[in-house]
């Protein structure tokens, strides 16, 4: 598995590969750039096929991470991770606390939050060993309402604000009434798409 050459990686300042034995733990950090401030990217856990599925998607997150900051002008650097493993089969608290000490021991220069496969709880287990998780504390959402620190309802709002504005581009339209729209997955994000494309009148 080669990593300097690979077709994804892009100058990333660090990777590192994290293995636990006694709670299965199999995880890959991702950190791009930290020009900004220190990498913030979610912690995603999930059944890859292979090691090198793995690494591709780790170093593509973490890049698309960095992007994502600087375009919301923030004041944070790009970062991502993944767990190798089915998280309704092979998730524990041990394999949390596990992953929680080794992002503790990359001394802040990575911040994890919620993705595919993990949970607020799940990153409240990994906050036992360490500090650099994010979104685990409850606040007010964009539209008032409570939040847990779960980034489904606002990822699912972008991605509708977005649809909009490239079908306002693509078709000169402001309505999506009796737009036909496909959505592959209905998860937390799917979901709720759903939801704003029913009630702005798409099918």
């Amino acid at each position: 598995m080669n990593v300097f050459s690979h077709p994804e990686f892009d100058n990333h300042e660090h990777l590192s590969f994290f293995c636990d034995p006694e709670t299965g733990l199999k995880a890959i950090v991702a950190i791009h750039n930290t020009s900004r401030g220190p990498a913030l990217g979610g912690c995603r856990m999930f059944p890859y096929a292979s090691d090198e599925e793995a690494l591709r998607d780790v170093l593509r997150l973490s890049r698309g991470m960095t992007y994502k900051s600087a375009l919301a002008n923030l004041d944070l650097g790009g970062g991502k991770s993944v767990i190798i493993g089915d998280p309704r089969k092979q998730k524990s608290e041990a394999l949390l606390e596990a992953m929680g000490k080794h992002l503790e021991g990359l001394g802040g220069q990575y911040i994890a939050a919620e993705d595919s496969g993990t949970s607020v709880p799940d990153l409240k287990v990994m906050g036992r060993h360490t500090k650099h998780v994010a979104g685990i504390v409850e606040r007010t959402a964009f539209d008032g309402q409570p939040s847990n620190g779960d980034p489904s309802p606002t990822t699912a709002y972008g991605t509708f604000v977005g649809l909009k504005a490239a079908v306002k581009h693509k078709l000169g339209r402001d309505d999506l009434t009796g737009l036909k729209v496909a959505i592959q997955g209905i998860g937390n994000v799917g979901y709720r798409l759903a939801r704003h494309l029913k009630e702005a009148g798409a099918e």
